[in-house]
């Protein structure tokens, strides 16, 4: 009778929903930060919201608004043989206190919950690829609440950041991890050809945001991470998109073109200077036969 009760204490754990909003970040290294700050400000029209600065005024972070609840950070410093560009996802929680007992409870080690730089609490812990993920809940006083309402110009070229892609070497792994402790849910999977898997969806509780597994059998060259390890933006018409970035200095070469991917969405890529992408999606599947 003890065994049962704890097997189904265990179940009823496992089945409650982190207390997550959705993605909060995705914060990338850069070697150049003017050359950065010229493709997502210049062409893709985020503004800067806010700065992360040292003990001696130096600049660790840098946050480009894409809503009230999502931005992109940079982190200047990144040396030229250093191939980890992503430096962290993080997402938003609607009680850390919550979602932290719950990792724990789950066998997990997240570090302790503590006030971060840009002054919400919050707290981290990695997943089994090595990629950190944080968690933070948005507070009063903080530096995203006290932008809100603000820096949402009608130059962004997206109004929503829903997803990012993370580098999988173990699939059981990884399973174990986002779909049983995080609570992700698969929504698809895919890959360049017929019957080859390379990508899988897994979406968080929340407003539907998701993490892409992107699957490796053997660890990626920096040309491979820096496309692998990517934001996605929606957007509602890829068309229009594409040729505001045109107007903007986009290249007309066909690896910025829109095509439809194989989830059967239009979508475009683009990478900043140091080979990190970028990615634009409609929402909505479409025929591949739909006249554009």
């Amino acid at each position: 009778m003890r065994l049962i009760a704890c097997l189904l204490a265990a179940a009823a754990l496992s089945a409650q929903s982190l207390p997550l909003a959705g993605l909060a970040s995705v914060g990338f290294r850069v070697s150049d930060l003017a050359a950065a700050r010229n493709f997502y400000s210049g062409l893709l029209g985020f503004e800067e919201a806010f700065a992360i600065r040292g003990p001696q005024g130096e600049i660790q972070r840098v946050a480009f608004k894409v809503n009230d609840e999502q931005f992109i950070e940079l982190l200047p410093g990144l040396k030229p043989d250093q191939d980890q560009r992503l430096a962290f996802i993080a997402i938003q929680c609607t009680d850390l206190r919550r979602a932290h007992r719950l990792l724990v409870e789950r066998g997990l080690k997240p570090s302790s919950i503590a006030t971060r730089p840009d002054g919400n609490p919050g707290f981290w812990l990695e997943d089994p690829g090595g990629t950190r993920l944080e968690f933070l809940q948005y507070v009063a006083g903080s530096q995203q609440h006290r932008v809100r309402g603000k820096f949402l110009g009608t130059n962004r070229i997206s109004d929503r950041l829903w997803h990012t892609g993370v580098v999988v070497l173990d699939l059981d792994a990884a399973m174990k991890f986002y779909a049983t402790a995080l609570g992700f849910r698969e929504t698809w999977r895919g890959g360049p050809s017929e019957g080859e898997l390379r990508w899988i969806n897994m979406e968080m509780p929340g407003r539907g945001d998701y993490i892409e597994y992107m699957l490796a059998s053997q660890p990626p060259t920096r040309q491979q991470l820096g496309s692998m390890q990517h934001i996605c933006l929606q957007v509602p018409d890829i068309k229009a998109a594409y040729e505001k970035l045109r107007r903007r200095g986009l290249p007309d070469e066909p690896r910025y073109q829109p095509r439809i991917g194989r989830n059967g969405r239009w979508l475009a890529n683009l990478f900043d200077p140091d080979g990190s992408r970028t990615e634009i999606m409609e929402p909505q599947p479409a025929s591949a036969g739909a006249p554009r």
